[in-house]
């Protein structure tokens, strides 16, 4: 199979049929096998009764449908888990994502062996105060902080290379920093298309002016997660062990001051730099204790609860 296309969706019911006949007639123009993989994040409109009619149809066309709604690093997780195109290509359900740029984003990964393209909206057709602004400063800020030079983060329209999607471990939140998740994969072949953006033709955004400020609080996750997430003590330790040696450094000038240089001033205890010395060492130990727990916790195994699917169509 050529492609497959991940689409997460969350009350799209008005622009499902129309973005999958775009689809197909991209796919049937290039003679492109393929799958479209619909993930119904937990939708209370018609989503999942058009796609089940849309299955019927076309054999082509894959549904997941979760139990609730987990989010959309849940379902892309889920949609890439059951992808088996050679080249997965992921788009919105709004219709401001244009498939008539999945042939070259297919031949950028498929003949110019690119692990993973990103779309880049550069001319947006969003407000400016609440998406365009906001946007602009969270890339830049992600672009110094993970050393991926791309523009367009968060743009839903990329393609990758299978393995790449095979490998890469998307929760939380982290949909928006899959360039840098695959960076630390090991996936280095990364680069950005411009690609063509199109005002929302049907309902309204499900994302408002919170993602910004979630999204700013998940870099700084990710920051730490690729800079120290297989070895947290050398972080904490450092600050650990930084800290103490202030607080004992503090402790040692007090004990010296109150022996010898002036023993009938102040009790220790009066004075603003015992409680400097002792606070910065009780700090200092605790830094170094979660340093420590954290190499424990990343010894033993974890068991994340992802999602539940309620329903799927054609996956076997």
């Amino acid at each position: 199979m050529n492609i497959s296309v991940v689409i997460p969706l969350l009350n799209e019911d008005e622009s499902l049929k129309e973005l999958h006949n775009w689809i197909v007639s991209v796919m049937q123009s290039n003679s492109f096998s393929y799958e479209i993989l619909f993930i119904d994040d937990g939708s209370t409109d018609n989503s999942w009764k058009v796609i089940s009619e849309l299955s019927e149809s076309n054999p082509n066309v894959k549904g997941i449908r979760f139990l609730k709604n987990f989010g959309k690093s849940q379902a892309l997780h889920a949609g890439f888990a059951a992808a088996k195109g050679d080249v997965v290509i992921t788009m919105d359900a709004d219709l401001q994502d244009n498939p008539e740029e999945i042939p070259e984003l297919f031949n950028l990964i498929n003949n110019k062996n690119f692990d993973l393209i990103s779309g880049w909206k550069k001319k947006r057709y969003d407000s400016i105060i609440s998406k365009n602004l906001p946007s602009k400063l969270f890339n830049w800020a992600a672009r110094r902080t993970s050393g991926v030079k791309l523009h367009d983060f968060n743009c839903g329209l990329k393609a990758y290379k299978n393995i790449v999607v095979k490998h890469i471990d998307v929760n939380g939140e982290m949909h928006r920093y899959i360039p840098v998740l695959a960076k630390n994969a090991g996936f280095t072949k990364i680069s950005e298309k411009v690609v063509k953006h199109q005002a929302r033709k049907y309902g309204k955004t499900k994302f408002g002016m919170n993602r910004f400020i979630n999204g700013f609080l998940d870099l700084i996750t990710i920051w730490f997660i690729s800079r120290f997430g297989k070895r947290p003590m050398h972080l904490f330790g450092a600050l650990g062990v930084l800290m103490f040696i202030i607080g004992l450094g503090f402790a040692f000038y007090l004990g010296i001051d109150k022996l010898f240089l002036n023993p009938t001033g102040r009790l220790i205890t009066d004075r603003p730099q015992f409680y400097i010395a002792l606070s910065t060492m009780i700090i200092g130990s605790q830094f170094f204790i979660a340093g420590f727990l954290g190499e424990l916790i990343l010894r033993s195994q974890r068991q994340q609860q992802r999602y539940f699917i309620k329903e799927q169509l054609n996956l076997s």
